[in-house]
């Protein structure tokens, strides 16, 4: 029963967990309480450390801009003036409170903020899809496309069109550079022939991808039922990201023992078994490598184009609270800072996992 509990904390990226596991057991109590604590309580410690340093330091932030409100009100309109400030900023009128760096209570008020928004968005929907069922049914009837909600998105509508967009550019991403990455490392010459190219685009801001994409897509798609956003934030994201996988795959197919290339002409192999049953078995662990950093990429530019684009998704909704100016909009922000970072770090753990499960290590999942 241990063993498999320390296998199955091993495989889900918990290894922290692992002396804990083995002190209830018994085994070695002094050293793996040692283990525990470094492991498990360090890390916690480091967290209550950074709240403290966020939580002073927003703090010192506070009374520093507060100061300079109230100076700047007894400079402009006098004494009266000044006391007027100090008190509606003590008793935390929305009007008069320094915008800036917000605490983590503020931003965990904000998150709860965000959280009941999308339950009354959420009513709404439900509301709009009762009040449309009848209509909608004898639109579909007569193949008229249904009347659909109109309203605005909600935080975790926003995230969750983020992370389809994503996935989408990855797959995109894949599904140029895999196949192109494999032509070019089975040949020296069209790798010296092609080099040049990826040197350059590879380094290519998302910004630029994103301007060539819309004046791509702007030309060629002309049906106004499409959604042009959604499909030139993905295309942009997979041609911003794909280029690890590439260089990857490349490296990958060019590096595959020679002994299992010999293998394969005795046994004198067509192309395409070659490929499917020699090189990308063996070209695996560097091409998924390029897989994981791709998704990483990804991640991390779509949210740059979405704020560009003006689509929806998490990066336009940093960039509207940044415009919106609101006395939380600080705060949600910073709750939308975290998301991105625990969602980037969650799509990671995902494609470190398949790497595990897909690669048959016998220590790791056995």
């Amino acid at each position: 029963m241990k063993d498999k509990l320390i296998k199955i904390v091993r495989f889900c990226g918990l290894g922290f967990l692992e002396p804990l596991i083995r002190l209830i057991n018994g085994e070695e109590p002094k050293k793996n309480a040692t283990n525990f604590v470094k492991k498990a309580l360090f890390p916690v410690f480091s967290i209550i450390l950074f709240i403290g340093i966020w939580h002073s330091g927003a703090n010192y932030l506070f009374n520093k801009e507060a100061t300079r409100k109230i100076e700047k009100a007894r400079e402009d309109q006098g004494e009266e003036a000044a006391i007027a400030m100090q008190a509606c900023i003590k008793a935390g009128s929305v009007s008069c409170q320094p915008n800036t760096l917000p605490s983590p209570a503020q931003v965990w008020g904000a998150y709860l903020s965000l959280l009941d928004d999308h339950r009354a968005i959420s009513a709404k929907k439900d509301e709009f899809a009762a009040k449309t069922q009848k209509i909608n049914a004898k639109r579909a009837e007569k193949g008229e496309d249904p009347i659909q909600y109109t309203g605005r998105p909600s935080f975790l509508d926003q995230i969750k069109t983020s992370i389809k967009t994503v996935f989408a550019g990855f797959l995109l991403a894949a599904f140029i550079a895999i196949p192109i990455g494999i032509i070019i490392g089975l040949s020296s010459t069209l790798r010296s022939s092609f080099n040049w190219l990826i040197q350059i685009f590879k380094p290519v801001s998302p910004v630029v991808w994103l301007l060539l994409v819309f004046m791509i897509i702007k030309t060629l798609i002309t049906d106004p039922d499409l959604d042009k956003s959604f499909m030139i934030s993905f295309i942009s994201v997979g041609l911003c990201a794909m280029w690890a996988t590439l260089v990857n795959t490349s490296m990958g197919v060019a590096t595959v023992d020679k002994d299992f290339m010999n293998v394969s002409k005795v046994l004198r192999l067509s192309v395409g078994k070659n490929i499917f049953k020699v090189i990308l078995p063996a070209s695996f662990p560097l091409i998924f490598t390029g897989l994981r950093i791709t998704l990483s990429v990804a991640w991390m530019v779509l949210i740059a184009i979405e704020l560009l684009a003006q689509s929806p998704g998490l990066g336009s909704f940093v960039w509207e609270e940044f415009q919106n100016g609101a006395n939380d909009s600080n705060a949600k922000i910073i709750v939308a800072m975290f998301v991105i970072g625990i969602i980037g770090f969650a799509l990671d753990r995902i494609m470190l996992t398949i790497q595990k499960f897909m690669s048959f290590d016998k220590s790791e999942v056995a």
